[in-house]
Parts: C-alpha cells; sequence; structure tokens
C-alpha cells in the first residue's frame, strides 16, 4: 500500500465520491460550528428553498463575534444590526434544531475556544465553519477549514461539501524553544519566513521536537495562524497530549467508546514514507520574540530589531507594500521596535486567550502595573476560561496590574462590538491579523504574545519580555 500523509487519510476516509480528475471531491464533514456573523444569508437560503439542515446534530451555534464584552455580563448588544444578527441566529437555532450557546449561556465563548474545551472536536474529524480560523482544529489531530456563507448553507443542506485536494507541505521545526519564546513566536517566524502567501493551496503538517514538547493549547496558536500564511489546514499528528486534553470533556466519547476511539486515534499519523509536495524547516533554537511592524503579518521581526527600510528591498511590489505599511503604522525605518509608545494592549482572541495563555501572562505581572496613559484589556475566550481564571485568582492579579477583566467574546480582535480602537490608536496584540483598520478604523496593530503583549503594558511601549523576566530572576 502506498505511504499516505495524515492529511491524506483525512480526506480520503472522508470522500464520498470524486467529482472530477482536477481533484474534486464530494466530501462529508463530521461537524461544524456556526456563528451569528456569517451563518444568517445561509440560514434564510435554506429557508427560501424549502430545505431543513440535514444533521442539526452535526452543527453548534455560538454568539461570539458582535456580543458585548462589557464587565458586567449582558445579553443587551447596543448596535442595532449586531442585535439583529444575534436575535436571528437565535430564531435559526430554534427553528431548525440546531444547539445554541448564546450570550448568557455559561458555555459561551470564541467558537474555536468553545469546541476544542468542550470535546467537540475529537482527532480525525473533517471540521468546516464559516470561519478562516477553523484550522485551529488541527491541534486535535483533526482536519479544519474555513468556508464561504454559499457553502454553509450547502453543508447544512447536506452534511458535504464539493472540495478540491489541496498540496501537503511539511514544517519541520527543530530545536528548542529559548525563555519566554511562545508558539506563537513559532508561527509568526514562519510567517515572516515563507511570506503571507507562501502556504496557499497547501495544507500543512507541523512535525518536529518543539511541537512535541508543546501543551495542546499552544499548538492551536500555531494552527490558528498557519492561515495568515495562506494555508487551508493545518494540523498535527494527536499523541498522548491530545488525548489527555479530550478525556473528560463535555462530547467526548466515554467507557467502551473512549476505548475504541483511542485505539483509532491511535493511526492518525504520515507514514515514515509518505511524500509531501513542500518540506520547510525552521530552527527554534534562533527564535526570539516576534512582532510585527507593517500591516500583515509576514511583515515581522523579532523585538531586538527595527523597522526595516524598504529601499533595501529590491522587489518593486514588496518595497511599496513596505512604504505603503510604514505610512499606515506612522513608523520611520531604522526606529528600534524598543522605542515604539503604545496607547492600548489587548489580549483575547481564538488565537491566544486559552487559560495557559493567561497563566503565561500573568506571571510576568509580579507586582508591576500598568503604565500610564495605557488601556489594557483581557478578554478570556470562553466563560468557563474567565471562571477558571477568576477561581486560580489570575483575574485578581490583572486587575491589581491595571487591566480590565471582561466577559468572553471575540473583542477587539476584529472590532464588530464596542471594543474599537480610534484613529491614530497603537495596540500591542495577542490577536492574529494586523490588517488596515482591523481593530478600528485608522488603527494600528502590533501583533504578538500574550507575555509579550504584558510587557509592553507595563513599559508603555514595546517591549522584550525577555528583559522584565531576568529582572525577576535576579
Amino acid at each position: 500500500m502506498q505511504p499516505k500523509t495524515l492529511y491524506d487519510k483525512h480526506i480520503d476516509s472522508h470522500t464520498i465520491c470524486k467529482l472530477d480528475d482536477q481533484g474534486h471531491v464530494l466530501l462529508y464533514i463530521d461537524r461544524q460550528v456556526a456563528n451569528e456573523y456569517t451563518s444568517p444569508q445561509a440560514f434564510s437560503g435554506l429557508r427560501e428553498a424549502g430545505r431543513r439542515v440535514w444533521r442539526p446534530s452535526a452543527t453548534l451555534g455560538v454568539v461570539d463575534h458582535v456580543n458585548p464584552t462589557s464587565a458586567v455580563r449582558t445579553a443587551e448588544v447596543a448596535d442595532a444590526g449586531g442585535a439583529r444578527q444575534v436575535s436571528y441566529f437565535g430564531e435559526n437555532c430554534e427553528e431548525f434544531g440546531i444547539e445554541l450557546f448564546d450570550i448568557l449561556d455559561e458555555r459561551q465563548g470564541i467558537e474555536h475556544v468553545v469546541a476544542p474545551e468542550q470535546g467537540y472536536i475529537l482527532p480525525g474529524m473533517v471540521i468546516a465553519a464559516g470561519d478562516s480560523h477553523t484550522t485551529t482544529y488541527g491541534a486535535l489531530g483533526a482536519f479544519g477549514f474555513g468556508i464561504g456563507t454559499s457553502e454553509i448553507e450547502h453543508l447544512l443542506a447536506t452534511q458535504t461539501l464539493v472540495y478540491k485536494k489541496l498540496k501537503s507541505m511539511r514544517v519541520l521545526v527543530r530545536g528548542a524553544l529559548g525563555t519566554q519564546v511562545t508558539s506563537k513566536d513559532v508561527i509568526m517566524a514562519l510567517i515572516g519566513q515563507i511570506g503571507a502567501s507562501g502556504a496557499s493551496g497547501y495544507a500543512i503538517e507541523f512535525q518536529g521536537p518543539v511541537i512535541d514538547a508543546m501543551s495542546v493549547e499552544a499548538r492551536m496558536t500555531i494552527c490558528n495562524m498557519a492561515v495568515e500564511a495562506g494555508a487551508r489546514g493545518a494540523f498535527m499528528a494527536p499523541d498522548d497530549k491530545v488525548f489527555a486534553y479530550l478525556a473528560g470533556k463535555p462530547r467526548a466519547p466515554r467507557g467502551a467508546l473512549w476505548d475504541a476511539a483511542l485505539a483509532r486515534w491511535g493511526e492518525l499519523y504520515s507514514d515514515p514514507d509518505a511524500h509531501f509536495d513542500l518540506e520547510v524547516e525552521l530552527d527554534a533554537d534562533t527564535l526570539k520574540p516576534m512582532v510585527t511592524w507593517g500591516t500583515s503579518p509576514d511583515q515581522v521581526q523579532s523585538i531586538d530589531g527595527q523597522i526595516p527600510d524598504p529601499e533595501s528591498e529590491p522587489d518593486l511590489l514588496k518595497r511599496m507594500d513596505m512604504q505603503r505599511a510604514l505610512r499606515y503604522m506612522d513608523l520611520q525605518p531604522g526606529t528600534p521596535f524598543s522605542e515604539i509608545p503604545i496607547s492600548h494592549a489587548f489580549i483575547g482572541s481564538c488565537t491566544n486567550s486559552r487559560i495557559e495563555d493567561l497563566r503565561m501572562a500573568a506571571t510576568i505581572l509580579r507586582g508591576r502595573r500598568v503604565a500610564s496613559g495605557v488601556r489594557a484589556i483581557i478578554v478570556p475566550g470562553s466563560t468557563m476560561v474567565k471562571h477558571q481564571a477568576e477561581a486560580e485568582g489570575l483575574a485578581q492579579q490583572f486587575i491589581d496590574a491595571g487591566f480590565e477583566w471582561r466577559q468572553s467574546g471575540c473583542s477587539m480582535c476584529l472590532a464588530m462590538n464596542d471594543d474599537v480602537l480610534e484613529p491614530g490608536d497603537r495596540c500591542a496584540s495577542s490577536t492574529n491579523r494586523n490588517f488596515e483598520g482591523r481593530q478600528g478604523a485608522g488603527s494600528r496593530t502590533h501583533l504578538m504574545s500574550p507575555v509579550m503583549v504584558v510587557a509592553a503594558a507595563i513599559a508603555g511601549k514595546l517591549a522584550d519580555v525577555r528583559d522584565l523576566f531576568a529582572e525577576q530572576e535576579d
């Protein structure tokens, strides 16, 4: 039998039939997660065509994009359009028999945080959802990818999608991570290395000792942001850490079903001689904490660097992109990152808002306070994460240091609720995208890990978390 990659195994096991000789297949989808922002037209299309949802139990509805994240939990959405999205989503879930975690549900949160913590995503599954960061689920040995509204409608009606098979890429991360260098730095370094379109047309499998050593939540960060390199899928082979993470989760199998699942999940890996269309290596020994300087995730350097000079870029189009980015970001070539002041610091999003992110961020505080003039906000990834952080005393540490402690939701990652930056505001952010206007019209975003966000909040400017950590150790 010909050796197969893990991606081949995912797709082949879910292919109902081949549709042509160009790689299109009819693909069975195990589960999907729907939200209030990308689903309305799909449900309207079903209703207008007189169709029902084929398998309601395969869909989980989560309110996360437009809900308020104010300190006091409320179901009131100030924006009329957002309020209608939430109410219409509730109506659709009720009519079509879909389970819903609404704003006041104790399980509510960002869909890509909620689904794993509920055990809704399991190894070997193929997951599709109306959000590009559905790639997050690859950390559990599943294969997840984002789809558009018309595809959501087709999926709800048939539990299938027309899918074109991708090429396969293996990213081997060698070495070991240094002090305060995180999985966020790994994926940002990869994006900087291969570019924002370097993985277009590929599904990425991450391998190597660095990946093996990571926690499941750290792996989620890598899979989440792989889409920023153009990948439409990213995953790691499931291992004992994944199995331990899933054990006892509300939706995970139990008893004899659990034993049978473990036996099956143990077969989910790329065969030793499997062929990958592209191989990329990353040396973790040389990695440092990373920060973006421009308006694309691939415009990134280590924190000890400086703003690059577009004139040194030989490629005309890249040079023009750099010039545009620096105009928007109001930055001058040669400026050290450590001299760039910030007005805001934000920890949140489906990339970095899990309990491990908050635990790591809290270790940098140690009696320190947010700098004067900086507004620092923490939005936990789910209500369960929020409660856990409060129970562990993390929330109070953040509050005592001057951070705002909020309810769960997408929040300032994409500025669809009240959490919006003003023109000219500059934010140190643990989110996944630094596009123009992503956090508010005219706002400026620097992507980094949660511990780097804390360092910037304390310093009042972009700062190297390793310096603060070294001070603690002295």
